[in-house]
């Protein structure tokens, strides 16, 4: 296998390439080396194996002893009713399903007896040893082995019961962690160093340098202050933009310039046994709401370990007696702890009532960080949890805890172990639901498996997943979302989630659509379509869809789950009619984007100049092509726009079109002499010119230096055949070229020597100095050249070239036509990371700027979002948590958002935001969830409609928009004469549209105010069409 050695196949790292960027290609080699045996293959079990699996280890072995029971296909994704039926044992059922996951791995399953009689030398081959549903003296034994181990095998035990999960980690003595955070450092520029004892470092502009004192920065390019550059220098931080590194006193002066660089230092992190922390704990505090919680939660499950230690069962349902037994052993554990918290007896008998059933959501979320632990044990890659993690449920157990035991009793189908937690009636709820979710991308395949293992929308009670997303299955999506295999690329991503989904649970209705969601598709994402749903799912990249989904929930009063990740990384936020605040509400900071005169002149940094790159692919061969073709579809011909121009008639876009067309070539040899031009012209030219305009000395009014950090003088790059970089960049631009004007070539003409045949024909003209002025402000936006005004001499050129072209017959259909890219970064073959990468770097050169490698270029360029499995598994889970919440009606103190970072690891659950109340008047308010209705008819005016609003709602309209139009502002010219028109007249619709949304303002009762916004207005345009399409 490929996985055997340092280097790691190249398709294995086309599949996992977004979890490169979040693990890295070393930690990723190590993984590739390592080998983890996992034991007990109930739901957090089989969670644990598809991650890491997906991850891409070497080796994993299965481990169960168990027999597949009806149970086990609400709790485990991967059993099936056959399997059940025919007896088999749950290793056996669950084994072809996770050697399909990953073909990579080699996985191997046993049923072997695993006791405290049990030889455990056989772990000794393992690096890694994670241990599920084992009692907690065969734990311990484990642990004590793996621990004494030299090296130390990696040892994690997970437990799940009911309402309540815990994690513990041992990874030795000593283990040590090359990258803590998996932050990537970024380069601050310097503003000024003093002299003195300690020196005290500004950054540039006052940006925030993000350090803690005690790290170590890494000085370059420092003008003056010299001795500073190639050293690490421990930090103590001053401010938010400044920080002091000892004595620099005996330094010479800083002049101007250079940059710094966090250090990133390994760190050693000590573990104890399972044996010495049961007393004295070491835990992570995810809900600071209640700190006691973790403490609360070991004393408890502690005690359910004894429990089932002296009972040899769990508690049974509704049992009062066995949860006074639970309560009183949690009482006697608690006594023995050295850092105590009160007992929670309403934790500790919600846990007897639930211990034996399971929350499958609850299992993928512990499971997602569980699995993360593991990586870190195989890697050293991010900090590791340190010792214990808890988490509990209890909100949403109890309002369910008048129940009677009968709702929570066993009915012997799939559902048992969730009906065990949240009872019969709640069960029956989620069956009905109907849900719509946006997306089947990696998130979208995990809430789909909670969906299935829930039973939500079930065809037998009228329920439905309704799910939508117009994407295809690509190689890079298999190791993420995992409801995918090989045989599915270029399949649609929604049906063939859908039917992987029924063989999960072939009870669910789900109904696949292939449709963006989108203001052009609101003809099938009506009102209508939303009046039949319960809840709105969204599992989206990107956040103008998030927004768009969000505004249509909140007209349509429906709740609204959302989550996302970004590499370790991971935020739920739950959307509650009437209740929070919505997705729109709060705005993150827009992304910083890189002034126009730093992309074309003065980058600084690597970004700057694969950015440039990205930016040359856009405009050479996606838009100045489709331009092209727009302009000519628009056109009727070439004689016909020879005549406008001829008459002096201004026609938008024909200067550059024209260029083009002159330009064109027409056979393979052609594209590789315009490729060596464009070298010229980018790499030699452009610096030649800068520093003819701007010479090394040129200073600025206050007399400091032009050339000083962040702007960076170019060198011109004389071209040279025989160095890679520039070979690659002239066949990679002559390969687009031959692409978008349809020149056929061969491999054959992509040779170097054929290449240096064309070269030696090119005569590449002198470079010859412009007094055209170069853009420094850095507010200054590019221009569109479309729109520019054209110079008298600039015309008198185009209508030359064009009557050459005629002329030449270079004006037929096929002249006229181009063909468009779209930049593709997952295909190496078609040579756009190729040109991409060189431009990059041959600018970087140019520039003196640190290279990047392919894998950053190609993320940064791509704008790709890191992302790994373990984050998706466990965002989803705690989701689906808030969706039974949703589904139960509760209220607003139990619902949770919660922000993550497995790497660190940090897990902190927040209240969800309140809804905010707009006060009008002392009498009138409204929120985000309100909407006024308005019911007119054909002859209603807009006087009509003001004073319609005033009589329902109290208060009198003094503005009236709809979209972008202002149909009533007073003070406006000949508004106050609208007043008798007819709404029909003002709004225009058209005649299958029942209703629209208006936006209505009143004065403030403060004189000089601005008037103050209500809630939108739908104005129905006919009586008794509520439940009508818009």
């Amino acid at each position: 296998m490929a996985a055997d050695s340092m280097e790691i196949d190249d398709s294995l790292y086309r599949q996992v390439f977004r979890q490169r960027y979040v693990l890295g290609d070393s930690a990723m080699q190590k993984m590739a080396q390592s080998s983890v045996f996992l034991s007990g293959m109930g739901g957090l079990g089989i969670e644990i194996a598809k991650n890491i699996v997906l991850a891409g280890i070497k080796t994993v072995t299965l481990h169960d002893t168990k027999q597949c029971e009806v149970w086990d296909l609400g709790t485990n994704f991967f059993i099936r009713q056959d399997d059940v039926f025919n007896q088999r044992k749950r290793v056996e059922a669950v084994f072809p399903r996770v050697v399909e996951l990953n073909p990579y791995v080699h996985v191997e399953k046993s049923s072997s007896t695993l006791d405290d009689n049990t030889d455990l030398s056989f772990l000794r081959k393992y690096q890694c040893v994670i241990l599920t549903e084992a009692s907690l003296t065969l734990q311990k034994r484990v642990n004590e082995f793996c621990h004494s181990q030299e090296p130390p095998i990696r040892f994690i035990s997970c437990s799940a019961h009911g309402i309540c999960v815990r994690v513990f980690c041992d990874f030795g003595d000593e283990f040590e962690v090359s990258d803590p955070t998996g932050e990537e450092p970024k380069e601050i520029f310097i503003q000024s160093v003093t002299q003195g004892n300690p020196g005290v470092v500004t950054c540039m502009d006052n940006r925030p340098h993000g350090l803690q004192t005690g790290q170590s920065v890494l000085f370059r390019e420092v003008n003056g202050m010299q001795e500073l550059n190639g050293t690490a220098r421990p930090v103590t931080v001053l401010s938010p933009h400044s920080f002091s590194i000892e004595d620099t006193s005996h330094l010479r002066p800083y002049a101007h310039g250079g940059f710094f660089v966090l250090v990133k230092t390994p760190k050693t992190f000590s573990f104890e046994t399972m044996e010495k922390q049961l007393c004295d704990p070491q835990v992570l505090i995810p809900d600071f709401s209640k700190p006691e919680a973790p403490l609360q939660i070991h004393a408890a499950m502690l005690a359910l370990d004894t429990f089932q230690e002296q009972q040899g069962r769990m508690p049974n349902i509704g049992c009062l007696q066995d949860a006074e037994v639970l309560v009183k052993l949690t009482e006697e554990v608690n006594g023995r702890l050295k850092n105590k918290a009160p007992v929670n007896t309403e934790l500790v008998r919600c846990l007897s009532r639930t211990a034996r059933g399971a929350l499958p959501p609850l299992a993928a979320a512990v499971g997602g960080l569980a699995s993360q632990e593991a990586l870190k044990a195989l890697t050293g890659k991010f900090s590791p949890l340190q010792q214990w993690f808890y988490l509990d449920a209890i909100e949403l157990v109890r309002p369910l805890q008048s129940l009677s035991a009968e709702e929570f009793a066993s009915r012997g189908d799939r559902y048992d172990g969730l009906r065990a937690c949240i009872g019969e009636s709640m069960c029956l709820e989620l069956h009905k639901l109907r849900v719509f979710m946006v997306g089947c991308g990696a998130i979208g395949c995990e809430m789909l498996k909670n969906f299935a293992l829930l039973g939500v929308g079930l065809a037998k009670c009228s329920g439905e997943v309704c799910i939508t997303d117009p994407d295809l299955i690509e190689k890079s999506n298999l190791n993420r979302q995992f409801l995918f295999r090989p045989y599915h690329i270029q399949k649609p991503k929604s049906t063939t989630a859908a039917s992987a989904t029924l063989e999960i649970n072939p009870e669910l209705q789900v109904d696949a659509h292939l449709n963006k969601v989108c203001p052009a598709t609101e003809g099938v994402y009506n009102d209508s379509f939303y009046s039949r749903l319960h809840l709105v799912v969204t599992a989206l990249d990107n956040v103008e869809a998030r927004r768009y989904v969000d505004s249509r929930s909140v007209s349509n009063q429906k709740a609204l789950l959302d989550s996302g990740t970004m590499g370790t990384k991971g935020h739920t936020e739950i959307i509650v009619p009437g209740l929070t605040e919505s997705y729109n509400s709060h705005r993150d900071p827009p992304e910083e984007e890189i002034p126009f005169c730093t992309l074309k002149s003065f980058p600084a940094v690597i970004e700057h100049t694969i950015q440039w790159a990205r930016d040359k692919f856009e405009s050479g061969f996606t838009q100045k092509p489709s331009t092209y073709n727009l302009f000519w579809q628009t056109h009727s011909s070439a004689e016909a726009v020879l005549q406008r121009m001829q008459a002096r008639e201004s026609l938008e876009g024909a200067f550059q079109v024209i260029k083009l067309l002159s330009r064109r070539p027409s056979q393979w040899e052609h594209c590789i002499i315009l490729a060596r031009l464009k070298f010229d012209k980018y790499f030699k030219k452009k610096a030649l010119q800068l520093l003819h305009s701007f010479p090394l000395d040129t200073r600025l009014k206050d007399g400091s230096l032009f050339w000083q950090s962040p702007k960076r003088p170019p060198s011109p790059i004389e071209f040279n055949l025989k160095d890679s970089l520039h070979f690659t960049f002239v066949i990679s631009m002559a390969r687009l070229f031959a692409g978008i004007y349809n020149i056929p070539y061969c491999e054959k003409d992509q040779c170097e020597e054929g290449v240096a045949r064309v070269l030696r024909e090119v005569t590449v003209p002198e470079y010859k100095p412009s007094e055209k002025p170069i853009e420094t402000d850095e507010s200054a936006k590019k221009p569109d050249q479309m729109k520019l005004a054209l110079s008298s001499e600039e015309e008198r050129e185009a209508i030359t070239q064009l009557e050459g072209a005629i002329a030449a017959s270079h004006v037929s259909p096929e002249w006229l036509q181009l063909s468009p890219m779209q930049f593709e970064k997952d295909d190496d073959a078609n040579g756009h990371m190729d040109f991409v990468a060189s431009a990059s770097a041959l600018r970087a050169r140019m520039y003196s700027i640190e290279a990047a490698d392919r894998l950053k270029i190609k993320r940064i360029a791509g704008k790709i979002i890191p992302a790994i499995a373990t984050a998706t598994a466990a965002v989803a889970g705690l989701v689906a948590l808030e969706l039974i919440k949703v589904v139960g009606g509760y209220g607003f103190e139990s619902f949770k958002n919660c922000f993550f970072n497995l790497a660190i690891p940090v897990v902190v659950f927040t209240e969800t935001a309140p809804v905010k109340r707009t006060q009008i008047r002392d009498n009138i308010s409204f929120s985000i969830w309100d909407r006024w209705t308005i019911y007119g008819q054909d002859a209603f005016t807009l006087s009509d409609f003001i004073n319609a609003v005033k009589e329902k709602y109290g208060i009198e309209p003094t503005m009236v928009v709809h979209g972008v139009k202002m149909l009533y502002v007073p003070v406006m010219p000949g508004h106050n004469k609208r007043l008798k028109l007819t709404m029909h007249k003002l709004i225009k619709p058209s005649s299958e549209r029942r209703y629209v949304d208006l936006t209505v303002s009143f004065a403030s009762e403060v004189d000089d105010d601005e008037d103050l916004p209500g809630p939108p207005v739908r104005y129905y345009l006919q009586r008794g069409v509520d439940s009508e399409v818009p």
